[in-house]
């Protein structure tokens, strides 16, 4: 895994640095606040800028509303989908149906847990101005579909979380690979998968609800 250094850079920390002091409940090390001399060795960036374990109660009881697109139907949706304490079906059906089998043309229930992993990267991203919806490569599976593609060299775990409604492949094309799957392992909800492609659109990142763990495909 990069640096803190880089994890930061490749977020567009550094092209945005005045955004984290207004837009992020965090505070700074004092010595950071301070100008430091010209002849002064550059500092580290505040630690943790991207753990999302330091946001606020807050944050956590707000409306939640998740945009996301899928490539493989052509998509789109922004649905306000848990609101006072309870998610809204009507909403949840939508985004159950979106994040459905597109191949095998069956739908399941998400878990509400991945739902909120989803939420919780894409408005927390928000807040340093990078707004754009969540694409979504795979949800749900159908055992058919994830045979398919182990037998045709896609990375696919014969048990796979897709089978139950547990895991998402997703991309955010604002942010490296790294950055976007060291922010979901910080929520720790679950396993984080890392899959480096090279291309316009680079990697994925696999986000589940399962045992917290990390690896690289």
């Amino acid at each position: 895994m990069p640096s803190r250094r880089k994890f930061l850079q490749k977020s567009l920390f550094l092209t945005a640095s005045g955004l984290f002091a207004s837009q992020l409940p965090l505070t700074a090390p004092a010595a950071f606040a301070k100008e430091a001399p010209a002849d002064a060795p550059p500092m580290d960036p505040p630690p943790d800028i991207f753990d999302a374990q330091l946001v606020d109660m807050e944050f956590w009881l707000k409306p939640r509303v998740l945009e996301v697109t899928r490539p493989a139907s052509g998509e789109r949706a922004k649905l306000l989908y848990w609101k006072d304490g309870e998610i809204q079906e009507s909403a949840y059906q939508q985004l159950c149906h979106l994040l459905r089998d597109v191949q095998g043309k069956q739908t399941a229930a998400i878990d509400p847990k991945l739902l909120e992993t989803l939420w919780g990267t894409q408005a927390f991203i928000a807040r340093y101005g990078i707004s754009q919806p969540l694409e979504i490569l795979s949800g749900f599976r159908t055992a058919a579909t994830n045979k398919h593609l182990i037998e045709t060299g896609v990375p696919a775990a014969r048990k796979s979380l897709h089978l139950e409604g547990r895991a998402a492949d997703i991309r955010l094309t604002q942010l490296d690979a790294d950055v976007l799957g060291g922010l979901i392992r910080s929520f720790r909800q679950g396993g984080v998968g890392f899959y480096y492609r090279p291309g316009k659109n680079g990697g994925w990142i696999h986000a589940d609800t399962g045992l917290q763990r990390t690896w690289k495909g």
